[in-house]
């Protein structure tokens, strides 16, 4: 008997060894220090180690990630990227290899997954609406075309996050409309809100959960829904924000989700302007001007608040500006390179990474001391994703 309980463990562990070994699986690890981060000119994208601040697995065939942006799985092993191309890719990060790949659209600008992990909605242009896929298989669970007016044209589709509730928030660029999706009951309640505002171009949530709010490309102003009280419909406020009468060059129109939020305030880029405007979230009226560097694209909050960061759009984007909270004025001017185009803070804000595409880097700043701490060579990096944002509403 004893030596048949050696055989059966012999038996049981070969094929597990030989299994490690074909999958290469000499490291153990969790995804809780990994990111990614897009090389939108190849395609391709590079799995990081965020503790260790190293690149470990570069993975190709994802398409034009022009304007690519990335979720991830509840358990944060699956990385979702939504590619210009309508293409819907989800990546293993523990393997660093394609899982499944769809093309969905035409052109596509984004996309959510939802409260419970299961469901992986897509935001198109082309055509215009929301395609909700099955998280594990990529398989599709409903098409939502975003039909409007008459004659049942389809607009394109912007700002597309999901809120708390089994839901999803979306505005319609061309219908000046924001339509809220509830999944809550296993199939589709769409509630439409009409006449929010000119060309709705992006939209933000709050951390909370509580409020979307969309920015307006063809008017000044933005449209806030109260998602505890949708009932209310839509209100608009800060009516002066936008270009304004005087017409001046926006050199690109800034990113919404980048929005800072703090316990008091919300900073945000004011457009054509070379200005961060502060905002009381209580009632959401402007209470201060920052005059910055250049035309802001993302105003992006450290974990703790007591920091803003700011990026800039072209010709001026190499630099890096730090705002205080508390003070409400510049502490430091960075340079990481020519073309920055994002940041991500680590998970409890200790480091900031920065891409800058035509320098072809990643630059890790400690947040304290504004000290390089590590520089990475990528091909072209733009949008940077931590798997911190699996457990965030809205990212």
């Amino acid at each position: 008997m004893p030596v048949l309980r050696v055989n059966k463990i012999r038996t049981f562990f070969i094929p597990v060894i030989a299994l490690l070994a074909l999958n290469g699986c000499t490291t153990l690890r969790g995804t809780g220090d990994l990111g990614v981060v897009i090389e939108r000119a190849s395609g391709s994208v590079q799995v990081v180690n965020t503790t260790q601040r190293t690149l470990l697995k570069q993975v190709k065939g994802l398409g034009d990630l022009s304007h690519a942006s990335i979720v991830y799985s509840r358990d944060a092993r699956y990385a979702y990227i939504f590619g210009r191309d309508g293409g819907l890719t989800k990546v293993d990060i523990l393997k660093g290899e394609i899982s499944k790949r769809v093309i969905q659209s035409g052109n596509s600008i984004g996309g959510a997954i939802s409260q419970d992990g299961k469901l992986v909605a897509v935001s198109n242009y082309t055509p215009g609406g929301v395609k909700v896929f099955n998280a594990d298989t990529l398989e599709l669970v409903d098409n939502i075309p975003a039909v409007y007016g008459a004659d049942n044209k389809q607009s394109k589709t912007v700002g597309l996050v999901d809120a708390p509730g089994q839901r999803f928030v979306f505005s319609l660029y061309d219908a000046a409309e924001i339509w809220l999706v509830d999944y809550s009951s296993g199939k589709a309640k769409i509630t439409k809100y009409k006449d929010i505002g000119l060309q709705p171009y992006d939209g933000l949530i709050t951390p909370n959960g509580r409020y979307y709010i969309a920015g307006l490309f063809g008017e000044d102003g933005l449209a806030l829904l109260d998602l505890w009280h949708p009932e209310k419909g839509v209100k608009r406020i800060l009516k002066d924000y936008g270009r304004g009468t005087k017409k001046m060059p926006v050199y690109k129109m800034p990113h919404l989700e980048g929005w800072a939020m703090t316990d008091d305030y919300a900073f945000f880029p004011a457009v054509g302007r070379n200005e961060v405007l502060v905002m009381d979230r209580r009632n959401w009226k402007q209470v201060r001007k920052i005059p910055v560097h250049g035309q802001p694209v993302f105003v992006m909050a450290r974990p703790d608040g007591r920091q803003v960061w700011v990026n800039f759009a072209y010709p001026r984007n190499d630099t890096l500006q730090v705002i205080d909270t508390v003070n409400l004025k510049i502490v430091k001017t960075l340079k990481p390179g020519k073309a920055v185009l994002h940041m991500e803070f680590t998970p409890r804000g200790e480091h900031i990474w920065v891409s800058a595409r035509d320098a072809g880097t990643v630059t890790v700043y400690g947040t304290d001391s504004f000290e390089v701490l590590t520089t990475l060579p990528l091909l072209k990096p733009s949008g940077i994703f931590f798997t911190n944002r699996a457990h965030q509403i809205g990212l």
